[in-house]
């Protein structure tokens, strides 16, 4: 782990590559297990005040879901989350005519209906963070349905955190950014030989 101001950061996050390819994935961290994207407390606000806007985006299943269990939901360890359609994808997830699945919310975003994109969790996965008492911690999820992500990342020689660059300043501030590329470029001069082991496919 590498120790930033109150924040616990994975190796991985330096160390893994990993860019997102929709066209092989579909999208299916919106629709793969067994609850819907962690939600902080401040964002519950926000859904709410952007329902109306993002509504207009939403598929028939997901008005259904919300409508029986409202905006978010508690998952089996009572923790907040969004709604799912019959225990499946999140509530919010609607599906281009080949199949991938996208968000209703960022598409609003998009459109320039409301002026945030969607929960922190969707922005920053595979990054999972978990607040302590003390420190936040940074870890990475890894996932089989994301193994196209890491193939090109790899061939692209990306690293989870520069892909996550704009979803991290986003959560964390430019400065804690800033501090993560000070630690790699530490990192990768103390252990040259394990960076190289990592790029390699």
């Amino acid at each position: 782990m590498v120790e930033i101001d109150d924040k616990l950061i994975s190796d991985d996050l330096f160390e893994k590559r990993f860019v997102c390819d929709l066209a092989a994935c579909k999208g299916a961290c919106c629709v793969e297990g067994d609850a819907g994207a962690p939600l902080e407390e401040e964002e519950l606000e926000i859904l709410d005040s952007i329902w109306d806007e993002v509504k207009p985006y939403m598929r028939p299943e997901g008005l259904k879901a919300i409508a029986e269990t409202g905006l978010y939901a508690l998952d089996h360890d009572r923790e907040l989350v969004t709604p799912l359609v019959d225990g499946k994808e999140c509530a919010y997830t609607t599906f281009s005519a080949d199949g991938t699945a996208r968000c209703a919310i960022e598409q609003a975003y998009r459109d320039g209906k409301t002026d945030w994109a969607k929960p922190a969790s969707c922005h920053l996965y595979p990054i999972r963070v978990t607040r302590l008492k003390n420190h936040w911690v940074l870890n990475y999820h890894q996932w089989e349905i994301c193994s196209p992500a890491c193939d090109c990342g790899s061939a692209l020689d990306v690293k989870v955190f520069r892909f996550l660059k704009a979803p991290i300043i986003r959560k964390f501030g430019a400065g804690f950014y800033e501090k993560m590329e000070a630690a790699n470029a530490l990192l990768e001069k103390t252990s040259p030989q394990k960076e190289q082991e990592s790029s390699e496919p």
